[in-house]
């Protein structure tokens, strides 16, 4: 079996990692970057931050902030719009997913106009050319679509997200900088950072899992779990930590896929407009339990990285179990709701269980399911 492993070019890890910002562009010959942020960044100075940067060396530039938390197909038109009019020849993203999965989205059809109907971008799209380069500054420690190949759309006329997978798609740069991600308020930090867990752990479990992507995993599980109640807590070490974990987590599950936790959050974030984090964060010890006997010894893996001890002395369904518990302690001290009450709504589940079932994520779940099974899984959380 042949495993394709795709990383990003170059990245810059640690405190102050953005103030390489300007050596980068410089390197690359980029003269004319349009900064990508959504307004609550903008509004709070952390954009601020790395426009400072640009300005103290005169690199002159454009700023587009008409991106929504889960961003729309109307966004990556108006963005694509405000590239041409910037003449740019880059975009920086600052930001958590949204921001960057709008940029990727935006730089694929900039690159390659063939793609101006966001749709067909779905999937895996045969583009031909790389996007236009984009320098990815995270101030979130959770998606990390600065060094993945993916990126989501909300289709709002649907009411659906659509996943989309392409190589060329890429940031150049990565600037995995921690006091960017100071400022991140409790409950986002615990959403954010219970997604990079869910993308360990599901990258660790589904069925294109390799040795290589494996090593990832267990490390970012390991660094999670021992960094989200710090960083929860707004302690450098914490913040370091995850920045550091979510990271790796991506450099892993970008190769390999996920499973059926993400598919049923897409869902619940379209529909509810719920932070994807937060949706992923709920579902993903009911997605543990329905998968533990499809994975093998890797539950005691996680058990381990996660910090329980004597797994070795364990049955299978007692490392099982202790791995679930795990993840829900950690879940509970940092906030995560532990069910869909009062969000789901029992006749939306026919629809969520189908969108499910049709998302990119899904098929690479271990345990094959079927839209009477997704349907369940929902209706076991309300």
């Amino acid at each position: 079996m042949v495993n394709r492993i795709i990383l990003n070019e170059t990245s810059y890890h640690g405190a102050g990692a953005v103030r390489s910002i300007t050596a980068e562009l410089a390197a690359r010959g980029l003269k004319k970057p349009i900064v990508f942020s959504d307004p609550d960044l903008i509004r709070f100075g952390v954009t601020k931050k790395v426009t400072d940067i640009l300005d103290a060396a005169k690199v002159p530039y454009a700023i587009y902030s008409e991106i929504k938390p889960n961003p729309t197909i109307e966004n990556v038109k108006n963005g694509v719009k405000a590239f041409k009019k910037a003449k740019a020849d880059s975009i920086i993203a600052i930001g958590g997913g949204s921001s960057m999965d709008t940029a990727k989205a935006v730089g694929i059809i900039m690159a390659n106009p063939e793609f101006a109907d966001v749709r067909s971008l779905e999937g895996v799209a045969p583009t031909k050319k790389p996007s236009k380069p984009i320098l990815a500054v995270p101030t979130t420690a959770g998606t990390a679509a600065e060094v993945t190949i993916n990126y989501v759309i909300t289709d709002v006329e649907k009411r659906r997200k659509f996943v989309c997978v392409d190589p060329h798609d890429i940031p150049v740069v990565a600037f995995v900088d921690p006091e960017m991600m100071a400022t991140m308020p409790k409950g986002l930090t615990a959403f954010t950072g219970m997604d990079a867990l869910t993308h360990a752990i599901e990258g660790l479990i589904t069925k294109g899992a390799c040795e290589m992507t494996d090593m990832f995993h267990l490390k970012a599980i390991e660094i999670i779990a021992r960094s989200l109640r710090d960083a929860v807590a707004n302690k450098p070490a914490g913040r370091a930590g995850m920045a550091l974990g979510q990271y790796i987590a991506g450099m892993g599950f970008s190769n390999v896929g996920l499973g059926v936790d993400h598919s049923m959050a897409h869902g619940l974030s379209a529909l509810y407009d719920m932070p994807h984090g937060k949706a992923c964060a709920i579902l993903l010890p009911t997605a543990m339990k329905f998968n533990a006997a499809k994975t093998g010894t890797k539950y005691r893996e996680i058990a381990r990285a996660m910090g329980v001890k004597g797994v070795d002395r364990m049955t299978p369904a007692q490392y099982r179990k202790a791995a679930i518990a795990a993840v829900e302690k950690l879940a509970a001290d940092v906030g995560i709701p532990p069910n869909l009450k009062g969000v789901l709504k029992k006749e939306d589940v026919p629809f969520l269980a189908e969108s499910a079932y049709a998302d990119a994520c899904r098929p690479g779940n271990p345990r094959d399911c079927t839209v009477k099974d997704i349907a369940k899984l929902y209706t076991s959380l309300m």
